[in-house]
């Protein structure tokens, strides 16, 4: 054999025993000695301190996946117990404590700046991620002041988790949780709904804008921490003070980063509560549960979400639709089509601050502690700060509606649009007991006074059909046509009726009333009235016609007028929105001649929660005075103060709906009630 052949293998000899040394030495000489250089040098990479106060060892084991010759190179395994990683911060208590860790390395990917780790075990983990006013972090190690980014990448390949708490706060956001992960000792088994098992349950609680936090679930694999991951799948619930969201289904990266696809499921108080959660702007509505299919598609000029084909109730009304919601420039964009097909009308009490569902929760509760006793008209404060936070343009329709009293609505039609602020309502029609209530409803919350309008028409409403309870008094009902066009200013629904300007026309044709009707229909008032007036028998309602002028929420008659068979009935006077005051007079006139009446004017006073009808004392005692004193001189003449020889004055709605439609001033302001 050649010399310098011999040298040669003498020296790859000696070289591979040197290397064979080298792992022995290191596997069998304690790293104690070492922690001390360890420690100090990872607390400079670091700029925070850094101390593995326990044991540190190292051994080599045989990787995992690998082929050819690198299959037989082992892999180094560091094991250590009681490492501490410090904070930034003075201040601050440590950033993490863990009782034990274990880390495969890759050394094969060291060369092209890559820390790739096969293997990552953590047992009794307590892991502190904070983001402070100043914006400052935790996580961000070295200088937070050098933003140039680093030029290795960090991968792990598995990890596993037992009893680790992880802590996020974030005082920019309000959010401070704590979640504590537990590997699962046996995967679940697959099935064809669920094809990947999960590998991960975790438990959170803690506080997001002062609201308390908690909830539950699994995961599959956190290996959504590298760059080619698979689809996270996930099935947990959370609670946020009352609102509760679940999910089930795939995040494409812990950071919702990519296309997302899930099963989400919604329920609380109040869908308007959604808005500190998801940011998007919901009314107020009664206790609601939902559930859908949650898609996000990333796109160049914003993200797409959309809730597809979602159902659910809100109070005691089913709903179901889909939404979309748009992420762009200058405010985000929900769109969407929404149905009910049986829609009670006292669910949708808290829309405008009244808490008439029968499903209780917060919102409702709380709607109920708000609204003072003595006032009848809603107070609560219309809040339109969040108009701007968004643009929408959804449809809703109801395809019945059922109220109290078995009163059906017959169906609604929404149009709904809120656009730089301007809430609107184009059209908002229903239809009732055979007819059309067609409305158009404009709230500008641009300034900090709601400006309003509304517009209402209604035609051919049966009465019939409005009090169904009342059919079974075989009487006979007409037709009721009104026109309401008011213009206000406020904050709540009084404030704006308080501050409201217009007119308000209604017409009813031929039917037939009395005072067991009126109670039946709920209409306390105008029972009261016709009780008084007619007693508790039908009367035949040829028509009955009214035209009201309103200034500056100041309701009053510029024409009323009841006719029967028998009698013409006028009602003049006032009804104060500002204050919510009656003030008003009802005049009976006989048609033809009545022996011994002593029918008298009445009078409507007090407020719109305790009103007060009665008779006006001083027509009643003149006409009980001049009987008395005609009597004494002729027991024939006490008879005439009796008698109303009736008027000639006839009208049928033709001639009242004239009377109606004539241009007449508006009536003089009655002295202030107090």
């Amino acid at each position: 054999m050649p010399r310098y052949v011999k040298i040669i293998l003498a020296g790859l000899a000696a070289l591979l025993l040197s290397l064979i040394l080298c792992v022995i030495v290191i596997s069998t000489v304690s790293w104690e000695y070492a922690k001390p250089w360890i420690n100090q040098q990872a607390s400079t990479l670091a700029n925070r301190p850094v101390a593995v106060n326990g044991r540190l060892t190292l051994r080599w084991v045989k990787p995992l996946n690998q082929e050819g010759w690198r299959s037989w190179i082992p892999w180094p395994e560091i094991s250590a117990d009681n490492i501490m990683l410090g904070n930034p911060w003075k201040d601050a208590a440590n950033m993490a404590d863990i009782k034990s860790l274990k880390v495969v390395f890759n050394p094969w990917a060291l060369p092209g700046h890559t820390v790739q780790i096969q293997n990552l075990e953590v047992r009794d983990g307590n892991i502190s991620l904070e983001k402070r006013e100043d914006k400052s972090n935790n996580w961000t190690f070295g200088k937070q002041q050098d933003t140039k980014p680093s030029a290795w990448d960090f991968e792990i390949q598995h990890l596993i988790l037992n009893n680790v708490q992880l802590r996020f706060a974030d005082q920019t956001r309000q959010l401070d949780l704590t979640a504590t992960f537990n590997s699962l000792r046996q995967a679940s088994s697959s099935t064809a709904s669920n094809p990947e098992p999960y590998e991960v349950d975790w438990v959170v609680k803690g506080t997001y804008q002062d609201k308390a936090v908690q909830g539950k679930g699994r995961m599959g694999t956190l290996l959504s921490l590298r760059a080619d991951a698979a689809p996270l799948r996930v099935d947990g619930d959370v609670r946020i003070d009352s609102t509760s969201i679940g999910a089930t289904g795939t995040l494409p990266k812990l950071d919702l980063s990519g296309p997302l696809d899930i099963q989400l499921r919604l329920s609380g108080d109040s869908m308007h509560e959604l808005y500190s959660i998801l940011g998007v702007v919901l009314p107020t509505t009664a206790p609601y549960h939902t559930e859908g299919r949650l898609v996000r598609t990333p796109g160049a000029d914003g993200d797409t979400w959309l809730y597809e084909n979602f159902k659910g109730t809100v109070g005691k009304s089913d709903l179901a639709g889909t939404l979309r919601y748009q992420v762009r420039k200058p405010r985000p964009l929900l769109t969407g089509q929404l149905e009910s097909k049986l829609l009670r009308l006292r669910d949708l009490g808290p829309l405008i601050g009244i808490d008439t569902s029968t499903v209780k929760g917060k919102t409702a509760r709380q709607a109920a502690q708000a609204q003072p006793k003595n006032k009848a008209l809603p107070v609560k404060h219309i809040d339109t700060a969040r108009w701007g936070a968004m643009d929408a343009d959804v449809k809703f329709t109801g395809r019945k509606i059922v109220r109290d009293k078995s009163l059906p609505l017959d169906n609604i039609s929404a149009h709904v649009e809120l656009n730089d602020r301007v809430l609107s309502f184009r059209p908002l029609n229903f239809g009732v007991a055979g007819g059309t209530l067609s409305n158009t409803l404009v709230l500008n919350g641009q300034e900090k006074t709601i400006k309003a309008r509304i517009k209402t028409t209604a035609k051919h409403l049966k009465l019939k059909q409005l009090f169904p309870a009342a059919a079974s008094m075989k009487a006979s009902f007409g037709e009721v046509y009104g026109d309401l066009s008011l213009t206000g200013s406020g904050t709540s629904v009084a404030t704006l009726l308080a501050h409201a300007n217009g007119q308000v026309q209604l017409l009813v044709s031929r039917g037939t009333i009395s005072k067991a009707l009126l109670e039946t229909a709920g209409l306390n008032i105008a029972n009261i009235i016709i009780g008084k007036l007619f007693g508790d028998k039908q009367v035949v309602l040829n028509c009955l016609a009214g035209d009201f002028v309103m200034t500056d929420g100041l309701l009053q008659t510029r024409v009323f007028t009841l006719e029967t068979d028998d009698a013409l009935v006028e009602l003049t006077g006032q009804i104060n929105f500002a204050n919510e005051r009656l003030d008003l007079d009802v005049k009976p006139d006989n048609k033809s001649l009545r022996i011994f009446t002593l029918r008298s004017p009445l009078y409507v006073k007090g407020t719109f929660k305790n009103p007060d009808v009665g008779v006006q004392a001083g027509p009643l005692a003149a006409r009980a005075g001049a009987a008395i004193a005609l009597g004494l001189a002729s027991p024939f003449a006490a008879i005439l103060p009796l008698l109303n020889l009736g008027t000639n004055d006839s009208s049928d709605c033709g001639a009242l709906l004239a009377q109606v439609e004539k241009p007449s001033k508006a009536p003089q302001k009655r002295p202030a009630q107090k």
